[in-house]
């Protein structure tokens, strides 16, 4: 899939931009708060329906502002898709909404119109931050590829709070929360299965991800979950009397973890700050694969800049290995970029896109 033209509307420091993009790799180049990230936070709105950026999506809201606009169309499989997504800004909240060809959708419709796989300098939070981090890479990778997933997802969480909220309150009705378990365990099975397969995907991708940039060592990802699969109703059952003592939800999904291990040791207490960030990087690229394969499509590929994240010789690599991919979106601010193979060089000043490439 590609995006063929993207159209904002006081997005950030974007007041009317259209712009259309060519398949292959599309650089953006520009000096710091210029405006690149903004851009490539808008593509992956249009994709993903939230900012990668920020949970306070009012802020995507020009100042002065009450809304903002991105809209575009995406050549997918199927043919030729148009999407567009609002953030309505007031005193009250934000209201954001989706239209596929023209159409209302809600937010769980709207999801996988279009693909996307975000790198960001923040993704070394992947390796050393907490489990959350992980958990939602692949929670947002899954919910892309498999709408089951999703929804799968949303009943776990909301039930999930459900419970907690019981189990927190002056008293705990025992039916009640037997009622949040039978739901708890139904979805969370599915969704340890589909990690369960997923991650071994991701795992022999992030691999050879890590390899290709030539960082020290061997990456291993491994999958733990809080219970193995066919044992979580068990599970539940028997941690009962110790969540009541708690007070909150101890077994399930929402404690998974991810574990990244270099030569077999923790990759978070061991690596150094380049491996890390070769990780977070190799994940990402990883992640691009096991969508492209689960869905026999491939994702939107955008690259916040990365190339500060990497030597030269080593950028260089990135570069050479991603040209040939179907569309790649990639900001930097060093102008010998475009001298990538097959790429158009789109230079930003001040929200101002100019095409400067071939």
């Amino acid at each position: 899939m590609r995006l063929s033209r993207l159209r904002l509307l006081d997005l950030r420091n974007y007041v009317d931009l259209t712009i259309d993009f060519a398949a292959g790799l599309n650089i953006f180049v520009g000096q710091n708060a210029q405006g690149k990230s903004n851009l490539l936070e808008a593509v992956g709105m249009l994709a993903m329906g939230k900012s990668f950026r920020t949970s306070r999506e009012g802020e995507l809201v020009r100042h002065g502002a009450t809304r903002a606009l991105v809209s575009g169309d995406a050549v997918v499989a199927a043919g030729t898709v148009q999407l567009a997504c609002e953030i309505a800004a007031s005193p009250g909240g934000v209201r954001k909404t989706y239209r596929v060809n023209g159409e209302a959708r809600k937010f769980a419709r709207y999801l996988g119109s279009v693909r996307a796989v975000i790198f960001s300098p923040r993704d070394i939070e992947l390796v050393d931050g907490p489990p959350t981090a992980r958990r939602a890479m692949l929670n947002s990778a899954l919910s892309q590829s498999d709408p089951r997933y999703y929804r799968q997802l949303a009943l776990y969480s909301k039930a999930l709070a459900q419970k907690r909220a019981l189990l927190q309150g002056q008293s705990t009705d025992r039916e009640l929360l037997a009622a949040y378990n039978e739901q708890l365990a139904a979805s969370g099975e599915a969704l340890l299965a589909a990690r369960s397969a997923y991650v071994e995907m991701l795992g022999s991708a992030a691999a050879q991800a890590y390899a290709r940039l030539e960082l020290a060592g061997s990456l291993r990802v491994e999958y733990r979950p809080n219970v193995e699969g066919g044992r979580l109703r068990e599970r539940l059952e028997e941690s009962l009397g110790q969540e009541l003592a708690r007070r909150t939800p101890l077994v399930g999904p929402h404690r998974d973890e991810l574990a990244l291990l270099l030569d077999g040791s923790s990759l978070a207490a061991f690596g150094s700050q380049g491996q890390k960030r070769g990780a977070g990087l190799a994940l990402r690229l990883a992640e691009y694969a096991a969508l492209s394969r689960q869905t026999g499509e491939a994702p939107l590929l955008l690259l916040d800049d990365v190339l500060s994240e990497l030597d030269e010789q080593r950028g260089r690599r990135l570069l050479d290995a991603v040209a040939p991919l179907e569309q790649t979106f990639l900001t930097t601010t060093a102008a010998q970029a475009g001298s990538a193979l097959h790429s158009r060089l789109y230079r930003i000043e001040n929200g101002y896109v100019e095409r400067v490439g071939c």
